[in-house]
């Protein structure tokens, strides 16, 4: 993966943050804890179902251009697919998520739909705010190849904060959005960061995770 210039960003160091990155650590590993018997179920169901490795980690470029391998559930599988034999299967590629369709042919259970729609699969990725790789609230950390084609001279300024579990545009219509409009609000969560946006965007997400209406 071609190395990505990065900015720092000032305000990483400052008090406040420091507080909430370690507030975050402490929230990630009770919610972790809580969701274990959820993520071992649905990971049950979704190798029972697909007969794969239920995890797949992603590779993405994390904060300041870090390598993050992403965890999530599987929830898409091809049936032409040789099953790997193993419980997480690593996927480097530069294709990169495209856009989600509501009828992604990929997407073959009722479950798997299920965990999609109210973000269980990603419920893994509290093992990277534990980690201090990712964070409660941050731009969703993307391929090298996504930054290149839709961000552009704005990736730097996107890497400069941590990649997020949650963010504004996630909580702004998530899978409605294109791609400028998901710049646009990438930009401006990283710009106008500040506590009261950290939190609003906690709550916010609350439900829209019950409620799964943007989602797919």
């Amino acid at each position: 993966m071609a190395t990505i210039p990065v900015v720092r960003q000032a305000s990483a160091s400052d008090a406040n943050w420091q507080a909430i990155a370690l507030f975050e650590r402490c929230a990630a590993l009770v919610l972790l804890v809580l969701a274990t018997p959820v993520i071992a179920l649905s990971a049950l169901v979704l190798w029972m179902l697909s007969g794969r490795a239920p995890f797949i980690a992603h590779r993405r470029v994390g904060w300041q251009g870090t390598e993050l391998w992403m965890l999530k559930l599987r929830t898409m599988w091809d049936p032409d697919d040789s099953p790997p034999q193993r419980w997480i299967e690593h996927i480097d590629d530069e294709t990169g998520p495209s856009l989600k369709g509501a009828r992604d042919p990929r997407v073959r259970s009722r479950f798997a739909r299920f965990c999609r729609r109210h973000s269980l699969d990603e419920l893994p990725q509290l093992w990277h705010v534990l980690t201090g790789e990712m964070s409660l609230v941050g731009p969703r950390p993307m391929t090298a190849r996504e930054l290149r084609r839709h961000y552009g001279a704005d990736t730097a300024e996107i890497l400069s904060v941590k990649p997020g579990l949650a963010g504004l545009w996630q909580v702004s219509g998530r899978n409605r959005l294109t791609y400028p409009e998901r710049r646009r609000l990438d930009l401006r969560l990283v710009r106008e960061r500040n506590l009261a946006m950290y939190f609003g965007i906690l709550l916010r997400t609350v439900p829209e995770i019950v409620s799964g209406e943007n989602s797919w």
